[in-house]
């Protein structure tokens, strides 16, 4: 069962969303109608996942989210944004949401992305006693153009990252980073297909995707997965095998608009998780930095009573 709390002033929206998440099997819903008593909640029930409104009296989405990263680390926040919030948004996932969902997406996009979180954050596994002496470790992995080979890659590197010094956010954030990165690697590398038809046309995008998986040249390429593990540092490398494209076309994913703008999403979450982000010269590899032992960042916006 998971338990998700749902933050927002507005009662309506608050119902909105509280009736999309009930239909999550075996979820159980809790509302809070500012930032304050989500806090409250938060301490008495411990849920499994925030969904917050970003603009709220008392306490907004910006403060929750580095109150909730001071005093319950392992509780994943996903921001619900809207005109106005984008600046506190883009703020909140450089100091520890999960992830974020447009209002306009919200139909399309809400319950993907809670269960992206929810089976990241919620994912256990027993760790052997010799993790505290594991220095590193590197691994690599050839993947098919087939998405449901990234759920047991997923876990792998999260079963891994146990071993290091990450809060389970962190881990969670990685593994959303590593997700959106493969995922533009096999939709956008490899089978060639356009951020602009999945906004235009979800449901063609897919259909179109199962089709060139069925033929050449889409079908005979591969997704290429490095990973190297240390006490100091997580680095990724992920390679396809489509035509590439010029990185310095891309849009700056750290404007505002950026985040109304359903194909920059997954580039804007990369960015917002990963320490270094780059790109090789042809457009088909990027790389992934998160540094381990650092000052968490979610202190620097905090007053001694954990609010700034």
């Amino acid at each position: 069962m998971a338990r998700i709390l749902v933050v927002d002033d507005s009662p309506l929206d608050r119902q909105w969303l509280a009736g999309l998440l009930a239909t999550i099997p075996d979820a159980e819903i809790d509302e809070a109608a500012d930032g304050e008593e989500a806090l409250r909640i938060v301490l008495e029930r411990q849920p499994d996942i925030v969904v917050t409104d970003m603009q709220m009296p008392k306490l907004d989405g910006l403060q929750l989210v580095t109150a909730i990263r001071r005093g319950s680390p392992h509780i994943p926040v996903i921001l619900v944004t809207g005109h106005g919030s984008e600046e506190s948004a883009l703020q909140a996932l450089r100091v520890g949401a999960a992830s974020y969902v447009n209002k306009e997406w919200i139909p399309q996009r809400l319950i993907p992305t809670v269960k992206q979180v929810l089976e990241a954050a919620q994912h256990r596994a027993m760790i052997s006693r010799v993790s505290r002496f594991l220095t590193g470790c590197h691994f690599g992995f050839v993947l098919e153009n087939d998405c449901q080979l990234l759920r047991p890659v997923l876990e792998f590197v999260h079963d891994s990252l146990e071993c290091f010094d990450l809060d389970l956010t962190e881990i969670t954030r990685v593994n959303v980073a590593l997700q959106e990165a493969l995922s533009n690697a096999i939709f956008h590398g490899n089978l060639e297909l356009s951020s602009r038809l999945r906004e235009e046309d979800e449901s063609r995008f897919f259909q179109l995707a199962r089709e060139r998986r069925q033929r050449p040249p889409y079908r005979d390429r591969r997704v290429f997965l490095e990973g190297e593990l240390t006490r100091e540092k997580i680095s990724f490398a992920i390679r396809d095998e489509g035509p590439g494209f010029d990185p310095s076309l891309l849009p700056n994913p750290h404007r505002t608009e950026a985040l109304d703008c359903a194909c920059g999403r997954g580039l804007l979450l990369i960015r917002s998780f990963m320490d270094e982000v780059s790109f090789n010269a042809r457009g088909n590899e990027i790389r992934l930095v998160k540094y381990l032992r650092r000052e968490d960042p979610s202190q620097e916006h905090l007053s001694p009573t954990g609010l700034s």
